[in-house]
């Protein structure tokens, strides 16, 4: 059995995390020797103000970006020893990314934008369509997953593009202020399917402002001025 905390039941480490970025002639320093473990199936909250760093954090996190010192490790491997073609595989099987716009192709159907990524992975299409339906069924949505975007609500459309993240199986969900374009009811819908989720096995990274979203989870940790201030169990 593996032990919580211990090495094999851990997906990311950070050791000395830091990102600069060069504006001109002036080096603008946006995270700063970030050191820390998520376990498998926890569910962590980054908050911090805008300009932060959470968002930089984010990107490093999802292998959208490279950090400028410091390792991270995803699933024990190092991040910054991969091909890109490697990283692009870790972003398309391994990551489940969860933006505040949803980024549904408009044309698209439900079902067609769910299976997007599953296409972009060469599968087979019976298990496509099979996977793709299994997702919408985790977030309720099989019952519409012929409408197009501009045929849901805006929680609808938070459902598939969540469907679409999880359809690959990815190990993590890194969700970018998943409810910040949704009312306050359906917010509190869409955290609900995030426990759900969570309860399901699922290990999820919600990125936010909103200290109501960050309680949700079981841990937060705390970023200002591209460190972490501090870190608060629930």
């Amino acid at each position: 059995m593996t032990r919580p905390g211990s090495k094999d039941n851990v997906v990311i480490r950070t050791e000395g995390l830091s990102k600069t970025y060069q504006l001109g002639k002036q080096e603008v320093k946006a995270l700063s020797e970030l050191t820390f473990t998520i376990p498998r199936n926890e569910f962590v909250a980054i908050m911090g103000p805008s300009g932060s760093g959470k968002s930089t954090l984010l990107n490093l996190l999802g292998c959208l970006d490279t950090p400028t010192a410091g390792e991270y490790y995803l699933n024990g491997k190092l991040a910054s020893s991969m091909s890109e073609n490697e990283l692009a595989d870790i972003r398309n099987k391994e990551i489940g990314f969860i933006f505040q716009v949803f980024n549904l192709l408009p044309r698209a159907s439900a079902f067609r934008n769910v299976e997007l990524p599953l296409i972009y992975s060469g599968t087979h299409k019976r298990e496509r369509e099979e996977r793709t339906r299994r997702a919408l069924e985790m977030v309720e949505m099989k019952d519409r997953m012929n409408h197009r975007p501009t045929e849901l609500s805006g929680g609808e459309r938070q459902r598939v593009a969540i469907a679409r993240a999880l359809v690959n199986e990815p190990s993590i969900l890194l969700a970018d202020e998943p409810t910040g374009n949704l009312d306050s009811r359906t917010g509190r819908e869409i955290l609900n399917l995030f426990h759900k989720l969570h309860d399901q096995g699922n290990t999820i990274i919600v990125v936010t402002h909103d200290k109501d979203v960050a309680l949700q989870a079981q841990r937060i940790i705390h970023i200002k001025d591209g460190q972490i201030e501090r870190e608060e169990r629930r």
